[in-house]
């Protein structure tokens, strides 16, 4: 009998130790780290903000070891402060921050920081009371987008032997309140200040998108006066799109009669310098995935990250248009 207990008892054992390690193979397992991270994209406004979503979501996928929680605030400040808050409670690794607004942050990111999640910026930039509420910046040089476009635009004239004539300039603006509005408006108004004979008779928000271009345009051509225009910076390429819309039906030719600067540098805006109707676009980089990618990885190895990280950027026209479209990923 006791035999047959310890048989029974063998048998029992094995089989266990059998059906434990089946369920094993079923299962795979490895001992990499998933990280979870939370990204509050700002809209979904231009195109490009979509090639800079489609930045992260090829970036932070399975296979490069995340798991990306996205969230579309389409141009809402609450809505964005209602994923972080979401962001939080779910216990993410790392946040993502494009920011809608500069201001309005300090309480939710004083709530990231307790929870102990890092906060890194995508894009635009904050105004904090604490700056070690976030982590570090990525993006593009704003200001510095201002100020080529302005040298651009002097070399231009320069060749064109209007350096010395009036030039009257309309600044169709972005976002108000959004860093990239603020570093461009900054960076145009200086050169108009620089320039003795440079008019600046007109300065609105298109909220940097087509239509908003389109519609603001036509605004200020019944108050200014097409024949009243000389140059044209849309601070971002959306809103140029819809103001050359708005130029050809006041019977003007963009790019010939109206000199038309913009920003971000799309694939669509190469085609449009190509066909004459846009002269410059000064490139605002969107592929900050890979970047954000390395500065977590960065973060995982123990080591430090610098606060701020500029992409780098370019200016394009048609000179350079042409060799520069092929490879254009956004």
């Amino acid at each position: 009998m006791k035999i047959l207990r310890f048989l029974f008892s063998a048998f029992a054992f094995s089989v266990l130790v059998f059906s434990c390690s089946s369920k094993k193979g079923d299962v795979k397992t490895d001992n990499k780290k998933v990280i979870t991270v939370g990204y509050a994209q700002v809209g979904h406004e231009s195109d490009w903000r979509i090639a800079n979503t489609k930045s992260f979501k090829d970036t932070f996928t399975a296979e490069n070891g995340y798991n990306l929680i996205f969230v579309d605030a389409d141009n809402s400040h609450d809505k964005q402060v209602e994923a972080m808050r979401d962001f939080i409670a779910k216990k993410v690794d790392y946040i993502v921050l494009a920011p809608a607004v500069e201001t309005g942050w300090d309480d939710i990111l004083k709530e990231a920081k307790a929870a102990g999640i890092p906060v890194i910026l995508s894009d635009r930039q904050l105004k904090v009371s604490d700056e070690s509420l976030y982590l570090c910046w990525v993006g593009g040089n704003f200001l510095r987008e201002g100020r080529e476009a302005v040298k651009w635009l002097d070399r231009y004239l320069e060749k064109a032997g209007r350096s010395e004539d009036i030039i009257n300039i309309v600044d169709l603006q972005g976002t108000l309140g959004s860093s990239a509005q603020k570093g461009r408006t900054k960076g145009i108004a200086e050169g108009i200040r620089n320039h003795e004979s440079w008019r600046l008779v007109a300065k609105e928000s298109g909220n940097f998108n087509q239509e908003g271009g389109r519609q603001t345009m036509a605004k200020i051509i019944s108050e200014v006066g097409a024949d009243k225009i000389d140059v044209l910076f849309a601070e971002n390429d959306d809103m140029a799109w819809g103001a050359i819309d708005s130029l050809r039906a006041a019977g003007k030719e963009p790019g010939k009669d109206v000199i038309v600067i913009s920003f971000d540098a799309v694939g669509e805006t190469f085609k449009r310098i190509l066909k004459g109707e846009i002269n410059c676009t000064c490139e605002c980089n969107p592929l900050h995935g890979p970047r954000v990618d390395e500065i977590i990885k960065t973060l995982e190895r123990g080591e430090s990250v610098d606060r701020i990280q500029y992409v780098s950027e370019g200016v394009f026209d048609i000179q350079n248009a042409a060799a520069a479209l092929p490879t254009r990923a956004y």
